[in-house]
């Protein structure tokens, strides 16, 4: 099965910019209740996941920087602790299991590698249970 039957597509899908700032960050997190979404920069090509994570380790280990501060500080230079390997949009269902054990999230590119949307951890579990419960059946 083709994945783009699970997609999400971009214009759905909460997304930053590497010149977003932690302040804006945090507060679109907290806003839409996400511990993590994706990076895109300014041609719409995914360059990486911004976490939770991520940014409490940016702040914990940042003298001078703060929530008040952070407006100041920017998502290009906090590390990033995983790198969520995005899939191209003809990838298969299956391909995508490994990669949905560690991430939330898989992104999906195109042929240009143009950030198109992403699939869902928990759709691709609700498909895996759909054939494990149908075979159960017969």
């Amino acid at each position: 099965m083709n994945i783009a039957f699970f997609l999400v597509p971009k214009n759905e899908v909460v997304c930053l910019s590497p010149d977003s700032t932690i302040r804006q960050a945090l507060e679109r997190m907290e806003y839409h209740r996400f511990s993590a979404v994706p990076l895109l920069d300014q041609d719409g090509r995914y360059v990486g996941t911004i976490t939770e994570g991520d940014l409490l380790w940016k702040l914990k280990n940042t003298a001078g920087l703060s929530f008040e501060s952070s407006h100041k500080a920017y998502l290009k230079d906090v590390p990033q602790r995983m790198h969520n390997k995005p899939v191209h949009v003809d990838s298969q269902i299956e391909d995508l299991i490994s990669l949905a054990k560690v991430q939330n999230f898989v992104p999906v590119i195109d042929d240009k590698a143009i950030f198109i949307g992403i699939i869902r951890r928990s759709d691709i579990i609700d498909y895996c249970a759909k054939l494990l419960f149908k075979q159960e059946q017969k």
